[in-house]
Parts: structure tokens; C-alpha cells; sequence
């Protein structure tokens, strides 16, 4: 096939995706981007933020390539601009080692990039530039929409998240849903009664968990507290702040389910400066089960991803993209390890 049949088939494949998320048909795609006067302005206007979202203008030269033996992988983590969550999280760099691992394994390479949360559509970006065969992105944060217009684009791209309703792109993530259960559970069981949450639940993965976390207090009869839940940002500040706003609330609590271990860790040192004792004041359970859990004091309980079978399950279903043929979304299981922060009271 010559480079200008290439572009054209090219071109008329990205026309159709324009034509399906516009609800039209590709004979207008082409009469609304060529300017005719037979499509009305809102219409052409639409069609054309498509066509710029979608990057349509292809390139060529980035294509030709890929179609080249690539051995680079883009490995991209979303940061909050307003929270900055650094790399240096312990979960980001635990599974930043088990992709670099899986990948290594592979024979691939792996190109390490940042882009800003609200803005998951820009790491397509660096897979238009030819330098890599796909893109595998750590967390789908609040954009879902964004990212099932690069699954449109036919953008090879696997995400480390949860499975949305609607979702078009490709998912490998952990049971949320269970974790959080097990979670909430264990606390229960080890005789607390009134449970705190902490986590943002406008990111989806930690949704899941607040709805273990309400299963668990259904199936034992506790009618859930809206004041004991308590929004919290995965920074290292994140539990100090939720602590306090706990705590403002004057409500009792003696439990806790952190949605990330270093938010655990976080509120447990704020709630010893604040005179409560863990775990004979306050059971914490963690999430993650990053290494250094178990060395924290007190050793923490927490609900264990399964970070190495993460990265090889990422790396493989993102080499079944790149070879052009159907993924399919994995849920991985999750696991609670008791440790010293929840025993009984």
C-alpha cells in the first residue's frame, strides 16, 4: 500500500469515528470539515471540536513507524494539578516496578510520562508521535469520557481502573468492590461499630470501595453515617486533614477505613498526636498493601492489590491491542492482611 492509500484509508477510518460520536453520518463528516454550506453551523461546530479532539489531521510519518519493529511502551501516571500527587506515593512506584518488570520480561521498553488528570485525552500525544506501540495509564480519575475517545481513535491504551458502565476502552483493575467489603468487614468483626471512611469518591476505583464499604455495614444491620464519611485526597497530607475534619464533626468513631495505606498511615500518627491510640481507640484498615505496611507502627492491616499480576496482566492486554485484536477488561482479586492496627478492642 502506497503512503497517500495509507492516509486515506487512515483518514476515512477517523471520519467514521467522528460520524459515530457525533451521531451523523460520515458523508457529513466530510461535508462539515470541507466547509459546505449544506451542514448547519452548531452541526459543523461540533464535528469540528471532534475532529480536533480526535487529533484528525494524521501523521504519516508517525504511522509508518509504528509499523516498524517498536519495543517502547508509554507507561503515563495522571497527576491532580491542584493536589500535585507526587511519584514518589509508594503504590505509584510499586507499580511502576511491576510494569517495568513485566515489560523487561516482554523485551519491551518503557517511556515514563506525566499529564495533568483533567486531561487524559494528551496522553494519546506521544503515541501520535511514533515513538511508542501503545500507552498503559495508571488511573482513569474523573474522565471517562476522554477516555473512551481514544478508544474511538483506535489509540492501543490499557487503563489501571475500574470498570465503568458505557466504557469502550480497555480495563485492568483490582475487585474495589470486595476490598472495600473485606475492609469494612474485618473492622466489624473485630467489634467496631462506628466506621469512618476516608477517600474521594469522585474517583472511581475508591466509588467502588465506598460501595463495599456500605455493603458490609447493610449486611450487619449498621445504618450508614454520612458524618463518618469524610472526603480525602491521596496525598501525604490526606489523612492529617481528614482526621481534623473528623474530629470537628464530634462524632464517635472507632474504626477506620483509609482507601490507601498511606492515608492510613497518615491519620494514625494524626489520631496518636490527638490522644487516641491504634488500634485500642480506633482499628485502621489500609488498601494496597505497599511494603511499607508492614513495617509501620503499629503494623498495618490493610486489602492487598495484587500489584505483580497488575503489571503483567497491563503489559499483555496492551500487546493484544497493539496487534489489533479485542482486549478484554480483567478484575483481579483483592485480599485483607490482618496486621496489628485492627485487632480486636
Amino acid at each position: 500500500m502506497t503512503s497517500d492509500s495509507s492516509s486515506a484509508e487512515q483518514r476515512r477510518l477517523q471520519m467514521a469515528d467522528i460520524a459515530r460520536l457525533a451521531g451523523v453520518s460520515t458523508s457529513t463528516v466530510s461535508r462539515a470539515l470541507s466547509g459546505s454550506s449544506l451542514v448547519n453551523d452548531e452541526t459543523r461546530k461540533r464535528i469540528e471540536e471532534l475532529a480536533r479532539s480526535l487529533n484528525y489531521t494524521i501523521n504519516i510519518g508517525a504511522q509508518n513507524l509504528r509499523l516498524k519493529q517498536n519495543r517502547t511502551v508509554a507507561v503515563v501516571v495522571p497527576y491532580d494539578s491542584a493536589t500535585r500527587q507526587h511519584l514518589s506515593d509508594p503504590f505509584f512506584l510499586s507499580m511502576l516496578g511491576s510494569l517495568a518488570d513485566a515489560l523487561t520480561d516482554r523485551g519491551f521498553d518503557m517511556l515514563l510520562s506525566r499529564v495533568d488528570a483533567e486531561r487524559l485525552d494528551s496522553a494519546a500525544q506521544i503515541y501520535d508521535t511514533g515513538r511508542v506501540l501503545g500507552v498503559i495509564l495508571i488511573g482513569q480519575w474523573r474522565h471517562h469520557d476522554q477516555l473512551n475517545q481514544l478508544a474511538a481513535r483506535r489509540v492501543p491504551i490499557v487503563v489501571w481502573g475500574a470498570q465503568l458502565p458505557q466504557q469502550l476502552y480497555v480495563t485492568v483493575g483490582s475487585d474495589n468492590v470486595m476490598g472495600g467489603l473485606l475492609a469494612t468487614e474485618h473492622l466489624i468483626q473485630s467489634g467496631r461499630k462506628h466506621l469512618a471512611f476516608f477517600g474521594d469518591t469522585q474517583l472511581p476505583e475508591v466509588a467502588h470501595r465506598y460501595e463495599g464499604y456500605c455493603k458490609a455495614l447493610s449486611k450487619h444491620g449498621i445504618t450508614l453515617d454520612e458524618r463518618l464519611v469524610v472526603p480525602a485526597s491521596f496525598i501525604e497530607e490526606g489523612g492529617r486533614l481528614a482526621v481534623e475534619e473528623l474530629c470537628q464533626r464530634g462524632i464517635a468513631f472507632d474504626g477506620l477505613f483509609a482507601c490507601s495505606d498511606l492515608l492510613a498511615m497518615t491519620a494514625i500518627n494524626t489520631l496518636r498526636e490527638k490522644g487516641f491510640q491504634t488500634p485500642d481507640d480506633v482499628a485502621v484498615v489500609g488498601y494496597d498493601d505497599i511494603e511499607l505496611a508492614r513495617y509501620f507502627h503499629p503494623p498495618l492491616t490493610t486489602v492487598r492489590q495484587p500489584i505483580a499480576l497488575a503489571g503483567q496482566a497491563l503489559v499483555d492486554a496492551l500487546l493484544v491491542l497493539a496487534d489489533q485484536r479485542n482486549a478484554t477488561p480483567q478484575l483481579l482479586s483483592t485480599e485483607l492482611i490482618p496486621r496489628s492496627s485492627s485487632r480486636s478492642g
